[in-house]
């Protein structure tokens, strides 16, 4: 594995929960990095840094910064406390408190902890389905406790996403909890294993929602995918007794021939990977567009059909940042009404 490291100065700094945005000189040009402050400290106007520029050399999409490695002339020490480490075994390796760990106040209750109880748990494929997820399941049942489980298939800190910050200051997240290698979240844990069982024990979930962070990774071959992960996480969720529901990765805009209807990824999940029958919801939407059903013929899963019209028309009006592969509302309908049918079908699982 190789990566560029360069110096520069920076010139502005805005900070924001969890990361600081920051213009820097790299010579004789400006450029945008990113530094994360549980790593490296916070940064200052006139600091010298430290940084991997290799995403934009390589004219990465959602990567596409400058990263902080080190701030010049300043230490750091240990303030928190913690085992677990994340980032194990690389330059930036640092402690979590492990919501599962002996110093944990939930030490107990997670290690008592063997099932979900039927807790609904949805589990998707794409960052850019929390946004509609989330002020779906909230517009439905407000005094809902929706938790957020982020795994390690993409970005690693939580702090990178937007979204998240904005869901969580409007109320339409609960919690968060960021496992395996990600960190950031309100609790952090172990695995996928012991992060589902922590949303429902320590976070006290009404409904759980698993996703990466932004920046899944793709080859264009059918395993060559962080996506296979939704697999994973939904024998996950079966093995614990919650009640698995797939978020289906639906489009009509894509460019790509694998991804139009039900996208590859979602056909090889369902298919290859998830051991017993889970729920998944579908729009009305997808039979008008694909009215063969073929893509349907070999995923033998409890099928529900949703009619999300009336709930996509009020997405316009949600103010918030809708979009997926840099593709808007009206630009790939079918989507968001993927994510939706999924969100309106959790939401009538949850006791009134």
């Amino acid at each position: 594995m190789e990566c560029s490291i360069k110096w520069a100065v920076v010139s502005s700094v805005k900070s924001f929960p969890g990361r600081q945005e920051l213009v820097v000189e790299l010579g004789p040009n400006r450029a945008k990095a990113l530094n994360y402050p549980e790593l490296t400290g916070s940064c200052r106007c006139g600091d010298q840094v430290l940084l991997n520029t290799t995403a934009t050399e390589l004219q990465l999409g959602t990567g596409g910064w400058h990263y902080v490695l080190a701030v010049y002339g300043r230490e750091r020490s240990l303030a928190q406390s913690g085992h677990i480490m994340k980032l194990r075994y690389t330059p930036l390796q640092g402690r979590t408190l492990s919501v599962e760990e002996e110093q944990s106040p939930y030490h107990q209750t997670l290690k008592d902890a063997e099932s979900l109880h039927g807790l609904p748990v949805a589990v998707g494929s794409l960052h850019s389905m929390l946004a509609p997820f989330a002020w779906t399941i909230h517009k439905l049942c407000q005094k809902k406790r929706l938790v957020y489980l982020m795994s390690d298939g993409a970005a690693l800190p939580l702090g990178f996403s937007n979204v998240v910050e904005i869901l969580k200051t409007r109320g339409l997240i609960y919690k968060t909890i960021t496992f395996g290698h990600a960190f950031g979240g309100d609790f952090e844990a172990v695995n996928i294993y012991s992060a589902l069982l922590a949303a429902k024990h320590a976070a006290k979930a009404d409904l759980a929602v698993v996703l990466m962070g932004p920046g899944v990774v793709g080859t264009g071959t059918a395993w060559g995918t962080t996506a296979i992960e939704q697999g994973i996480f939904l024998n996950a969720v079966l093995h614990l007794a919650g009640t698995a529901v797939a978020i289906p990765r639906l489009s009509e805009g894509d460019s790509r021939p694998r991804h139009r209807g039900i996208s590859h990824h979602t056909r090889t999940v369902l298919t290859k990977v998830v051991q017993s029958k889970v729920h998944l919801p579908l729009p009305d939407r997808y039979r008008t567009l694909f009215p063969s059903g073929e893509q349907l013929g070999a995923v033998n899963h409890k099928i529900v059909w949703e009619q999300t019209d009336a709930c996509f028309q009020e997405l316009f009006a949600a103010e918030l940042p809708f979009s997926t592969m840099g593709r808007k509302l009206q630009d790939d309908p079918l989507f968001f009404h993927g994510v939706l049918a999924c969100a309106q079908f959790c939401a009538r699982l949850l006791p009134n």
